[in-house]
């Protein structure tokens, strides 16, 4: 049986906005939450991108929920052992309700130090050597460390949870899937993909968590969410790997032509019919998920709370039941 949590969007919100959206999220019954680490937004309309590790201290204190970070690139834009001092803090802050989640990043964040890009399989191999950096700091052990990709020096936390920072690795492709399946305390994938799921599995993941995600409009009139998500997430409707590669939201915005409000309506939940909001959670736990994130598109969050709170999640718990 799934579990439904809420995602947080720090590309559309503020801080203050964000932790007023985890309580509704909270007393509306969801059971965990995600929250996105990015340093840009996709583009200008969606206007915010606080720091990710500021947002979530704040969290610690106003919530009761698991959180996890969904997700951040522990590669090149922050040094593998500087992200393991804020995991293991928020580990400690938590009582231990957090989980990490990794993944090899795109340019939109990464490139901003002026440092090279890398090709997918570069990125990945440093994904793996920066989980390993992690997890050796995580122990509260000295850490020295001279790899491929990055170098440690006498490094040693001396605040660190009981147990050690879980890692989830995010994967939309094989490779990374591999890897996830290979080396992740569980996997993240953001499509209800069953083949993804058993790759995982069978790969070497065994019955370790999948989480997914996805995002919605709920809004009374139905043609108004779907301009909503037109004018402010076109970008998750870009094909091939130009969210991983174009390094601006001014390029992100040159490209919105190629995303019609016809795509919007074919491929997003969109509007108040519960059925619909339903069988798009439901497909992630068809699919094989153990956690099942949403993220409401747009200005009108305690409408879809209240939405959820009385008709969503009590239909996903009749059927699950």
């Amino acid at each position: 049986m799934a579990e439904y949590g809420y995602f947080l969007s720090t590309e559309e919100f503020g801080p203050a906005e964000l932790v007023e959206q985890a309580r509704m999220a909270e007393q509306a019954g969801f059971r965990s939450l995600w929250i996105s680490d990015h340093y840009h937004p996709w583009n200008d309309a969606q206007g915010q991108s606080p720091f990710v590790w500021s947002v979530i201290g704040a969290l610690s204190e106003a919530v009761s929920l698991p959180i996890q970070t969904a997700v951040t690139c522990p590669t090149v834009r922050i040094h593998p052992a500087v992200l393991a001092q804020a995991a293991a803090t928020t580990a400690v802050m938590t009582n231990g309700r957090f989980r990490l989640g990794v993944g090899s990043g795109e340019a939109l964040n990464e490139h901003i130090l002026g440092d090279a890009w890398p090709p997918a399989h570069v990125r990945l191999e440093m994904l793996e050597e920066a989980i390993q950096v992690m997890r050796g700091l995580f122990t509260g052990e000295e850490v020295n460390h001279r790899g491929t990709h990055y170098t440690v020096e006498n490094a040693r936390l001396y605040t660190v949870p009981d147990e050690p920072v879980p890692i989830d690795i995010s994967g939309f492709g094989p490779q990374a899937t591999s890897l996830a399946a290979r080396v992740g305390d569980g996997y993240i994938t953001m499509m209800p993909e069953e083949s993804m799921v058993s790759q995982f599995r069978k790969g070497g993941g065994g019955a370790k968590p999948v989480s997914g995600g996805t995002k919605v409009c709920y809004g009374q009139d139905r043609d108004e969410a779907v301009r909503t998500v037109h004018r402010l997430w076109p970008n998750q409707l870009l094909p091939g790997e130009m969210g991983q590669i174009l390094p601006t939201p001014r390029h992100f915005e040159q490209l919105q032509p190629l995303v019609t409000e016809d795509m919007v309506r074919e491929n997003t939940v969109c509007g108040d019919d519960v059925d619909e909001h339903v069988s798009a959670l439901t497909a992630f736990a068809d699919s094989g998920f153990d956690h099942v994130y949403v993220n409401q598109i747009g200005p009108d969050q305690r409408g879809f709370f209240d939405f959820y709170r009385t008709k969503v999640l009590p239909q996903l718990q009749q059927n699950a039941g």
